[in-house]
Parts: structure tokens; sequence; C-alpha cells
């Protein structure tokens, strides 16, 4: 135990010093702009794709990444993601095998039974977050992962709400990660009709008032889906749109809902139109006049949101917020917005443009990594191949960010006030010394190190501090340098996992 102190009082050390430190030395201007590149398109440098982006150079890294069909993925990677059986079903297989249990009339399921369906439906989480997790640590496709990570906290779903246990893995392989950097339009039309989203945001309870179907529990209007379309996903909380607004695209999206596991008609969906349920009057939204047309009418209203200057400054200003600054300049948010237009919202070319703009550039180190980016970099700068993905996913909660697990629809901020406090600091040093002196129980494979020209460690399941060097000593500062330098061997991957450094990007 004493030891262990031993190891945070060091590192924390370190931490106050750091920062004075930096000032007594210098980083080469390219290594510097490898470190960057890795630390807003990917998760944080692997000493394989530092090496990798030296030898064909960062814009030739940054227009691969803009378009990973063309990258091959380790086999590893595709191995491991072939055992994840329920990411093969879709979401009516699995409402199907993983749903509620419905018992034959007469028949009344037991307790232990519905215990057992509560147990199974956990593999689907654990699958989906392994999946998750692994293509974020072994991937070569960075970028796609990055937008995952980035859309589907813009499009939160919480795996808590109803069949969203069921769905959230679907949700994801169907609704985010095939538009990841496409069109915007063919995103939001994706998450939005989702059976995870239209479950998540209770428009499965919309009905209009006096409508053929308007039953039971769902007998009206219910704005909480309109609402976040409009306020999260589209124009912005000031995007100039009234609360009557809010009602007319609720009415609009009445019958939007989720099929009854007994259904006769469109039984390979899991989302459908109940036009039982649907608002048939006249409406004006945003000043269009619609025409009450069922289903096309809301695909419409999402058209016309998609297309919304609103929604391009909105959308961008996100976009500059998370690859950026907290508070990104107005300017450059400008002219996203403008390429958002011109392109009719292409992703992948307003990520062009941001990624080759001079604020880009000039943001090294100014934005400070989420629990998330945090744990999956130190893997990755590590050099090791998880076993077991659940002491990560814990690691995760415990510092406030649990994968799949956020309650409210504006999903986790990205903002180092909403992250960085000196308790939250203590857990992430501590993760470090953990994750360095391999206390955690992950089975890890460190990649061979006589591949890459190191010396293999003594002990293969300690992080080799010297793989950690490789990477990031050409841009520490030289006082951080011998300070590392100088402690002992056991200590030198804990300190720079655990830097002030290592937790921006």
């Amino acid at each position: 135990m004493a030891t262990r102190f031993t190891w945070i009082f060091a590192a924390t050390c370190l931490l106050i010093c750091l920062p004075a430190l930096r000032a007594m030395g210098a980083e080469p201007e390219s290594d510097r702009q490898i470190i960057h590149v890795l630390n807003r398109l990917a998760f944080g440098p692997t000493l394989e794709e530092f090496r990798y982006v030296r030898s064909i150079g960062i814009d030739h890294y940054i227009t691969e990444q803009l378009d990973p069909d063309t990258i091959p993925e380790p086999i590893e990677l595709r191995w491991r993601l072939a055992q994840l059986d329920t990411l093969k079903l879709n979401a009516v297989q699995l409402r199907e095998l993983y749903g509620p249990l419905r018992a034959p009339r007469g028949f009344k399921i037991s307790p232990e039974l519905e215990k057992a369906q509560r147990e199974r439906v956990r593999l689907i989480l654990r699958d989906a977050a392994e999946a998750r997790i692994l293509r974020a640590i072994l991937g070569r496709r960075q970028l796609q992962e990055v937008m995952v990570d980035f859309w589907f906290n813009h499009f939160n779903v919480f795996s808590g709400k109803g069949l969203d246990d069921v769905w959230i893995g679907n949700y994801e392989q169907q609704a985010i990660r095939p538009f990841a950097l496409g069109r915007f339009r063919d995103l939001l039309f994706a998450a939005t009709k989702h059976p995870a989203m239209l479950v998540y945001l209770d428009n499965t309870l919309s009905t209009a008032p006096g409508s053929p179907g308007a039953r039971g529990n769902r007998i009206g209007l219910n704005e909480n889906f309109a609402r976040e379309v409009m306020e999260l996903h589209t124009l912005g909380a000031d995007g100039g749109y009234s609360q009557e607004d809010v009602i007319t695209l609720a009415r609009i999206l009445t019958g939007w809902s989720v099929n009854r596991p007994d259904a006769r008609e469109f039984r390979e969906y899991a989302a459908v139109f109940e036009g039982a349920r649907h608002d048939y009057g006249p409406k004006v939204f945003l000043g269009h006049p619609m025409q009450s047309r069922g289903k096309a009418e809301g695909e419409e209203a999402l058209e016309i949101l998609a297309r919304s200057p609103a929604t391009a400054h909105h959308i961008v200003f996100e976009l500059a917020q998370y690859f950026v600054a907290d508070e990104p300049p107005a300017a450059l948010v400008e002219r996203l917005a403008t390429r958002f237009q011109e392109t009719d919202g292409n992703i992948r070319e307003i990520l062009k443009t941001l990624f080759t703009s001079r604020e880009f550039w000039d943001s090294y180190g100014r934005k400070y990594k989420t629990p998330y980016h945090f744990v999956i970099s130190m893997v990755r700068a590590g050099g090791v191949s998880p076993g077991n993905v659940r002491p990560l996913l814990s690691t995760m909660d415990q510092l406030g960010m649990p994968l799949f697990g956020c309650l409210t629809p504006d999903g986790y901020k990205n903002t180092e006030d909403a992250w960085l406090s000196p308790d939250a600091t203590t857990r992430r040093v501590s993760f470090a010394i953990a994750f360095a002196r391999n206390g955690l129980p992950v089975s890890v494979a460190l990649r061979s190190s006589h591949a890459l020209g190191l010396d293999p460690p003594a002990n293969a399941n300690v992080v080799d501090a010297a793989r950690l060097s490789a990477i990031f000593d050409s841009t520490m500062p030289a006082g951080a340098r011998e300070a590392i330098a100088e402690a002992p061997p056991g200590l030198r991957a804990a300190l720079i996992l655990g830097s002030p450094d290592f937790m921006r990007r």
C-alpha cells in the first residue's frame, strides 16, 4: 500500500511540475503536428501509426482517413468482431430473441424465466460495447471511429430506456456507423427513424388526439421527440423556431412508431408508420405549408430541418468544438457553415475544410480528453490488445462516462469544464498507475518489441516505457524527459500516461 501511495505522490508531483517544465524545452514541429493529428483524427497515437504518418506525410494520412473503405482492418479486429453474434441480428430478430417474453394465452411466465431473459439481454450490451472499444483501440479507420463517437453522442440514445437495451448495438450499426462521413441529411433520417430513437424520445406514445389509434396510454401528442430533433439534432436551441413549431412537428411525426411483436403486416420492420395515429390536419412548419401526406410529411419536415442555415451553423459549431477548441473561433464556424450549405451537408467535405484550417493546426493541446478518449488513448499508446474490455468500461463508469449510459438526449459534454477537477485528475492518475503496472485485470498481448527495434520489457505484462518514449519524447519538454529518465524504471510509463500533456489532445 505504501508503494502505491508513493507512486501516486510522484505522479501528482509531476502533474504539478510539468506545466512549468513545458517552457524549458522545444519540440520538432513535424512530430508535434503528427501527435496533433493523431490526437484529433484518431484516439491518440500508437507507435506504429506515429511512424506510419511520419513515413507517408500528414496530408496523405488525412486523405486516407477521409476514405475509410480503402483502409484494410487488422485480422485480429475482424476475427474478434466476427465472434460477436448479436451484431449480426437485425432489429426485429433482436426483439424476437431478446425482448420481453410473451406467454401463450392462459399461461404466465415465471419470475425465473424473466430473470434469465434479462440476463440474456446483457449479452447485447456486452457485444455492442466490446465492438465499439475494439474498433477504437485496434482499428485503422480511426477517423471513422472518432466520428461514430461524435455522432452517437449527438444523436444520443440511452440503453436503459425500454427496449433500447435490445436495440442499442443495432442503432450504432445501422443508424450511425454507415453515415458517419456521409451526408448529414441521411444520418438524420437514419437516426430519427430507428426504433431505438423512437422509444427513447417517446414518439411511440405520440398520437393525434381523437384519431382512430388513440387508445390506452397513447391518446395525445408527446412533444419530446419533436423538441429534441429541433433543439439538439438540427436547428439548435437558438435556431429561430417557436413553441408552435415544436407542436407542429410533433403533429407531423405522429404515427412514427415501433411495430407490435404480434403484427401481421410489415413484420420485417421494427419501426413503422401507423396511419391510424397520424394527424392529417393542415399545418405550417417553420413557414412551410405542409400537405397531409402521412409518413412523407415527416420526411419533408426532416428535409427542411436538414437544409436550414441554422442547422448548418449548429452542426459545424459542434464539429469545431470537438476538433478545435471548447470555444471555437467564430470565423471558422462561419466558413464551415458555408461549406455545409455548399455541399448539402457533406460531412466529409466539411471535415476537409476543417482539417486544412489554420485554426485547427493552431489548437495543439487545447482540448481536454473525455474519459472515453483518455482510456482508449492510453491503451493504444501502451501498445496492448485487450483480451477483456470490461475493466476499461468499468474505468469509464468510474470517471463518469459509462458507454451507452448517458441519460439525457444532449449526450456527454466534450469540454474541459465538464471533466477537469481534482477528484477526476486523481482518478485518472490512479488508472494510469494501475494500467502501467498492469494492476487492472486486463489480459493484454504486447505487440512485438523486436519488430519495432526496441528491447522487450522484462515483464511483458507491464506497459513498455520505451514504447511510450518513442512516441512522445520529441514532443515532451526537456525538463519532463529528464524527470522521467531519472525516475525508477517501473514508474516511467505511469508518469508519461498520467501527465497533463497526455490528458490533452
